[in-house]
């Protein structure tokens, strides 16, 4: 079979189980962040938390929950870090160093999973399963959790400001449909090979009669999260292009499926919750046609070899692992890149400039085509609210989005939250380009305007991008371990992940206070969803990353294509 059909076939895979999934799986997240009744198991967490179910939160209380919730989490994260060699199952692992520790922490905990470290030789199993894998699940919901705030806000008819309860919401997502659909994919990864054992270790003799050892442990499990969850941190230096992580070409398309499944499944939920599925689907056709186009100029690159000798030399295959070639190498970075996810089943560094280019391109527009899990709705949303603010000043109608008037200050926020990602992204490069140290940790240097140069600006641009849209990816030229780069990329992470949450759910809050009017009939408000509105979505959408990042590409991967 040839890599072209076995990639089309691949595709056809993945978007045929997301058209059957899209509906029932939709509807029932609706169900579950709106249903009145708690599980048993629910009940006792909420006991032994302090919580009252039933009681519901303005977004300052839902704010203050988030926060509270992820100081706890990374305190005691980089605790257990610091720690893990005198815990048991350490396998003579000593405690992560504090940068190592501070970078980290943050980095799972922000969805990010950005790994400054070799996971074999550095983090325990313990540590693995009790810090990063549970984080991979926590994080994962409370994305989640602020959508679904956003969402009722958007939807909220009493005036009265509330838009759920954090804790209700963090519990039901992680519960109800992270654990369930975790397992199921575990389980098939294990059933195609993946690893998952209590051992930390197999030793085995090689031909020339020297021993060595395969770090084991329980890694499918983790790897299911890893996926669904849009977090990417592996448990192998690897990632997705380590045999014991991804073994065959089923579990490549069952990742790049899990990576898409819950992002594109929510424009369903938010379609469902409030009360137009319309909404949904003109969401889902803009994520739709960034994805699809993003994926069609990425494979276009990296099929395109110039020359005999280096068609021959098979020169495009470089950094991308046989079992998948180009077109499954290029269906799982699309997706990783568009979601928040990180993962890798190839190296990006080794991309051509034009498709590398095109990956950071997908981070820089901001992640919603579909964008990570939670994050991508609700950004989308912000940008869709921005588009309607912008479209009736354009047509001379009445500013409001499903009933909910766009004034002052709800623009205000949404514009705000549309420029604290390229303000983290641009402010961290350019600090880092200037720095003295910063040469020696870039394999990429050289005079300035040669082509080493180009792409070790390249690398900077990428890993500030990496870090502020919380995907975790990079280019592995950069050596991140300097304490510049653990401890910027670690803020990167943080303020990327934190202040874009706060500002959501103060939006969800302006619009939760209004009592929504009926605007159906209505010529003078722009409708919110169609291919009118969905187009002006899309463009809004490219403009804004267009007009704040193209100095910046123009200077990194378009310079290198062109070179």
């Amino acid at each position: 079979m040839s890599d072209l059909t076995a990639g089309l076939l691949q595709l056809a895979l993945v978007l045929l189980i997301l058209a059957a999934l899209y509906v029932p799986l939709g509807d029932y997240m609706a169900r579950t962040y709106q249903s009145v009744h708690d599980s048993t198991v629910e009940r006792f967490i909420y006991r032994v938390i302090g919580v009252n179910p039933r009681s519901g939160q303005t977004w300052r209380g839902y704010g203050l929950s988030v926060l509270g919730f992820t100081t706890v989490s990374i305190l005691l994260l980089y605790v257990l870090q610091r720690v893990q060699g005198h815990l048991p199952w350490s396998d003579g692992k000593s405690g992560m160093s504090p940068q190592t520790s501070f970078n980290t922490a943050i980095s799972f905990v922000t969805n990010t999973n950005w790994q400054s470290y070799t996971p074999e030789s550095t983090i325990t199993n313990l540590t693995q399963m009790l810090g990063l894998a549970v984080q991979n699940f926590l994080s994962a919901g409370v994305g989640m959790a602020v959508a679904v705030a956003l969402i009722r806000g958007i939807k909220c008819r009493r005036g009265n400001g509330e838009i759920g309860n954090f804790w209700v919401d963090l519990v039901r997502g992680t519960l109800r449909i992270l654990l369930p659909i975790a397992i199921v994919i575990a389980a098939i990864f294990v059933l195609q090979g993946a690893v998952q054992s209590w051992h930390v270790a197999a030793n085995f003799t090689m031909l020339d009669g020297a021993g060595s050892r395969i770090p084991l442990g329980p890694f499918a499990s983790q790897e299911a999260i890893k996926l669904l969850g849009t977090n990417g941190g592996g448990t192998y230096a690897a990632n997705s292009a380590h045999p014991f992580s991804n073994p065959t070409p089923v579990t490549n398309a069952l990742s790049v499926l899990a990576i898409l499944l819950i992002p594109v499944a929510l424009t369903r939920t938010y379609g469902t919750m409030v009360g137009d599925r319309k909404q949904g689907l003109t969401l889902l056709g803009v994520m739709a046609t960034i994805w699809g186009g993003m994926l069609a100029l990425v494979w276009n690159f990296e099929s395109r070899t110039d020359g005999l000798a280096s068609r021959a030399a098979g020169s495009m295959m470089e950094g991308k692992e046989d079992r998948f070639g180009i077109a499954g190498s290029a269906l799982f970075a699309v997706s990783t890149t568009g979601t928040s996810t990180g993962a890798v089943n190839s190296a990006h560094d080794s991309y051509s400039a034009a498709g590398g280019g095109g990956l950071l391109w997908n981070m820089l527009l901001g992640e919603v085509a579909p964008g990570g899990v939670g994050t991508g709705l609700y950004s989308l949303l912000v940008l869709a609210i921005i588009t309607v603010f912008v479209g009736g000043l354009l047509v001379g109608r009445s500013p409001e989005f499903l009933g909910k008037r766009i004034g002052q200050k709800e623009i205000t926020v949404s514009a705000l939250y549309i420029l604290v990602m390229p303000a983290l992204v641009l402010a961290g490069t350019g600090i880092t380009a200037v720095l003295g140290s910063t040469p020696n940790a870039l394999t990429n240097d050289g005079p300035r305007g040669s082509d080493s140069a180009i792409h070790g600006f390249s690398e900077m641009l990428y890993a500030f991008a990496s870090a502020s849209n919380n995907n975790g990816s990079a280019f592995g030229g950069l050596t991140a371990t300097s304490s510049w780069f653990q401890i910027s990329l670690g803020i990167a992470m943080l303020l990327g992940r934190i202040v874009p949450i706060v500002l959501v759910l103060a939006l969800a809050g302006l619009l939760a206070k209004q009592r929504p009017k009926d605007s159906e009939a209505d010529s003078a408000v722009l409708p919110t969803s169609g291919l009118t509105y969905g187009a002006l979505l899309l463009g809004t959408t490219l403009l804004v990353a267009g007009l704040t990042f193209f100095p910046a590409m123009a200077l990194g991967p378009i310079a290198e294509a062109l070179s």
